[in-house]
């Protein structure tokens, strides 16, 4: 999970789509506070049945969002565009949309899950939260340090 390399994300699914590997597609973003300003990773992962699987990845920094569900729904927003674009630009099937946000209602997580699902699924796609187990959102979290 490193390097620097850049490419067109669309292209690259479509090269991984025409590879003739089954594969399924997960997307997630998750973001994380620095002293300064907020970090979003979002995530691609290629999931092989059986086999392992492949990531791909966008680092951004954006000014710090102090406002907790501002934060979160900036999560959604990445991954819904990243979805969408995939989907109309190169008709990949996105899998699942991985949401680092919590069933648990203790959790401050869970005030935007219903927001976040219902949305990501009036576009016709499906999510996932914790405890699930999220590859795309576990990735994010790993590479928002």
């Amino acid at each position: 999970m490193g390097g620097r390399r850049t490419f067109d994300v669309c292209r690259y699914v479509a090269q991984m789509q025409n590879s003739g590997s089954a594969f399924a597609l997960v997307i997630g973003c998750d973001s994380q506070n620095h002293r300064n300003h907020t970090v979003y990773v979002t995530t691609v992962v290629f999931r092989f049945p059986r086999s392992g699987a492949h990531v791909i990845y966008r680092k951004e920094k954006v000014p710090k969002i102090l406002d907790m569900w501002t934060k979160l729904w900036g999560e959604t927003e990445r991954s819904v565009a990243l979805a969408h674009l995939l989907r109309e630009e190169v008709g990949a099937d996105v899998e699942q949309i991985d949401l680092d946000f919590n069933t648990d209602p203790t959790h401050p997580s869970n005030k935007v899950l219903s927001a976040s699902a219902g949305y990501i699924q009036s576009l016709g796609f499906e999510s996932a939260a914790k405890p699930n187990l999220l590859m795309a959102a576990w990735a994010a979290d790993a590479l928002c340090q």
